[in-house]
């Protein structure tokens, strides 16, 4: 009987997987694409983000893909330079949490457990206030602007691989190997650096991969809220909220930078997926 159920149910499982490595497989091809567009934005884009080429309020056409804005703008190459730049901001944005938790998760993992109570005390007072109010406070005294965005993610954004790291740390410094290394007399940056850091880089690499998306939405929000890049800057939320008035008469103005937001994030998050069950094993 067990035989007949599991004959039965083997179909199906061999359906999900197809189906499981058909998303993963799109994806990774849409955030391939997202990234050759990111970086040859001005070699693809067929007007400058700045430039008018007609008169304002032009629906999609054969010459203006996604239309014009309320200026005569190309919205189809705003979108595209909107693009490059939420994609080389969320990177930035990134690597400097992953620096930043890397050095403080480190030194609260592997130094004294004096040091390493200040530090998590310290990560889990940031990590107890929700990070996008801290972020709209800060960008808010800051003032608007694309660079005091960025400052603002980036201060809530390194705490969780902190965290991450700390852990890992701890764990590292158990195994026999990394024992050794501090037995026989080798300095504590060379610990870090030839034993406890190759050992993490998998779970950095795939934690980083999977907040890419989550930054993009961040720094989406900001501009949307008036706190990030300024008009006309072809920015992907402020492009969305610069367009929402116009959404009754012409939908295509906030309409397609949104779109490039949702399509962004799920495929950095399909990716983060692939490389998290790759690092994992599984497939």
């Amino acid at each position: 009987m067990t035989s007949l159920v599991l004959r039965a149910r083997a179909p199906w499982t061999s359906v999900t997987r197809v189906r499981g490595r058909l998303r993963i497989g799109g994806g990774l091809l849409t955030f391939a694409i997202i990234t050759v567009v990111a970086l040859g934005a001005p070699l693809v884009a067929p007007y400058g983000p700045l430039e008018p080429i007609g008169r304002p309020f032009q629906p999609p056409s054969a010459r203006t893909l996604f239309g014009t804005d309320d200026v005569g703008h190309d919205v189809f190459s705003r979108v595209l330079y909107g693009t490059r730049q939420s994609w080389a901001s969320s990177l930035v944005v990134v690597l400097v949490g992953v620096a930043v938790g890397l050095l403080i998760g480190a030194v609260a993992g592997l130094g004294p457990r004096w040091l390493d109570e200040i530090l998590m005390r310290v990560t889990d007072a940031f990590l107890a206030i929700p990070a996008i109010l801290v972020a709209i406070a800060v960008a808010a005294a800051l003032g608007p602007s694309l660079v005091h965005a960025l400052v603002a993610i980036s201060l809530v954004w390194w705490p969780y691989y902190a965290r991450i790291v700390r852990g890992e740390a701890r764990a590292l410094r158990q195994r026999p190997h990394v024992e050794a290394a501090v037995a026989s007399g080798i300095s504590r940056h060379r610990v870090v650096v030839r034993h406890v850091l190759p050992g993490m880089a998998s779970t950095l690499v795939v934690a980083a991969s999977l907040d890419i998306g989550y930054v993009v939405l961040t720094l989406a929000g900001l501009s949307f809220l008036g706190l990030g890049a300024a008009p006309p800057t072809p920015e992907l939320g402020a492009m969305a909220a610069q367009g929402l008035s116009y959404f009754l008469t012409a939908w295509w103005i906030p309409i397609f930078p949104a779109l490039a937001i949702a399509v962004i994030t799920f495929a950095a998050n399909v990716a983060g997926d692939a490389v998290a069950a790759r690092a994992g094993g599984g497939r």
